[in-house]
C-alpha cells in the first residue's frame, strides 16, 4: 500500500518521526502492498421512515468546541458547524454541515492541512447542495446524489492540501444533515457516533495501523491500548494522489445526538463518560464544553474538538 509507506517514511506519525514496521504483520504490508485479508465494510442497515420536515424546522441544535489541551503548544485540529433551516413555500427540510478535521505534519503544518480541508469541504457542500436546496431545487436524475458530492468534496480537499501543504496531512469526519437523515463521509481516526436512547454506535472506523492489526487479528483490544504506535495512519487527506472514502447514511431518531470528534476526545472519554454529560446537559454546547473538559481532566495530550447534532424530541 503506497500510502501505508509513505506514512512509515521521514513523517511516519503525526509527531512527525518515523515508526518501524511490527514483525508480525505479512510481507505483503512490510512492502506497503495492499493487505491480503480486505477491510471489513461499514455495517449498514434499513433506515426508519422519514419524520416530517416540519417538525424539525428551526429545532434541530448544533454545539462546537476545540481546545491546544494540556501538552501541546498549537491547535491542529479544525472544526465547523452550520445548520440552514427555512419558512417558505415548499416547506424545505431543515440543512446542516458539520465537519471535524486533525492536522498532522508539524504544528504549521498540521493547521494549515486541516484548516484548508474544511474550507473546501465546506465551500462545496455550499455551492452543490445548500444553494440548490434553499433555492428550492428539486433533485433530478442528472443531479449527484448527498453521498457524491461529499465523496467528490472529500477528493477535492485532498487535492487542495497536496498542492498548498505537500508536507502535511489531515483526517476528515464530516455530515450533511437533511431532515432527519445524516449522510456521512470519512477518511482518518477522527470520529462519529450516534448517540440515542442511552446506546452509542460508534459509525466510523478508525484509519489506523493499530485498528488494521486487530481487524487482521494480530493484536487484541488490551494490547492495542498500549501499543506504541497506536496513532499511526495508513490512510489520510494530503498523502497520495488517490484516496479511499468510507461513507455511512443514518437515520437520526428523536432526541437523538450525532456526535463527531477528533482522537483528543476519544481516546481520554469513554462512551459511558460521554452518556453520562449527554444525559446530564440539554443544551448541546455546554455538552460540547463539559467533554472537552473532561477530556483534559484526563489528562489532555492532545487537541480536542468535538461537534454536536442534538435532534427535537
Amino acid at each position: 500500500m503506497k500510502l501505508l509507506r509513505r506514512f512509515f517514511g521521514p513523517r511516519g506519525n503525526r509527531e512527525g518521526h518515523s515508526v518501524p514496521l511490527p514483525p508480525h504483520m505479512t510481507p505483503e504490508e512490510k512492502r506497503g502492498e495492499s493487505s491480503p485479508l480486505p477491510a471489513p465494510p461499514l455495517k449498514t442497515r434499513p433506515l426508519e421512515p422519514p419524520r416530517p420536515f416540519s417538525t424539525l424546522s428551526r429545532r434541530i441544535r448544533i454545539g462546537i468546541a476545540s481546545d491546544v489541551g494540556q501538552a501541546r503548544t498549537s491547535n491542529q485540529d479544525a472544526a465547523l458547524a452550520f445548520m440552514a433551516s427555512a419558512e417558505m413555500a415548499g416547506n424545505p427540510p431543515p440543512l446542516g454541515f458539520v465537519v471535524v478535521a486533525d492536522g498532522m505534519g508539524g504544528h504549521h503544518d498540521g493547521e494549515l492541512a486541516s484548516a484548508i480541508a474544511v474550507q473546501t469541504l465546506a465551500r462545496h457542500i455550499i455551492d452543490e447542495i445548500v444553494i440548490p436546496h434553499l433555492d428550492g431545487r428539486e433533485y433530478s436524475a442528472e443531479q449527484r446524489t448527498i453521498p457524491e458530492v461529499l465523496s467528490d468534496s472529500m477528493h477535492a480537499a485532498n487535492r487542495a492540501v497536496q498542492e498548498q501543504v505537500p508536507d502535511g496531512g489531515t483526517t476528515a469526519t464530516c455530515a450533511v444533515i437533511r431532515g432527519d437523515l445524516a449522510y456521512i463521509a470519512h477518511v482518518g481516526d477522527s470520529r462519529a457516533y450516534l448517540i440515542s436512547e442511552g446506546n452509542v454506535e460508534l459509525i466510523t472506523r478508525d484509519h489506523s495501523l493499530v485498528r488494521r492489526l486487530q481487524e487482521l487479528g494480530q493484536l487484541t483490544a488490551e494490547e492495542a491500548e498500549v501499543y506504541p504506535h497506536r496513532n499511526v495512519l495508513y490512510r489520510a487527506i494530503g498523502q497520495g494522489e488517490s484516496l479511499e472514502v468510507d461513507a455511512a447514511t443514518r437515520r437520526l431518531p428523536p432526541s437523538s445526538s450525532l456526535l463527531l470528534c477528533s482522537d483528543g476526545l476519544w481516546s481520554m472519554v469513554s462512551e459511558k463518560k460521554m452518556l453520562e454529560i449527554l444525559g446530564e446537559h440539554r443544551d448541546p454546547q455546554e455538552v460540547c464544553d463539559r467533554l472537552v473538559a473532561a477530556a483534559n481532566a484526563s489528562g489532555g495530550p492532545d487537541n480536542i474538538t468535538v461537534v454536536l447534532v442534538q435532534m427535537p424530541d
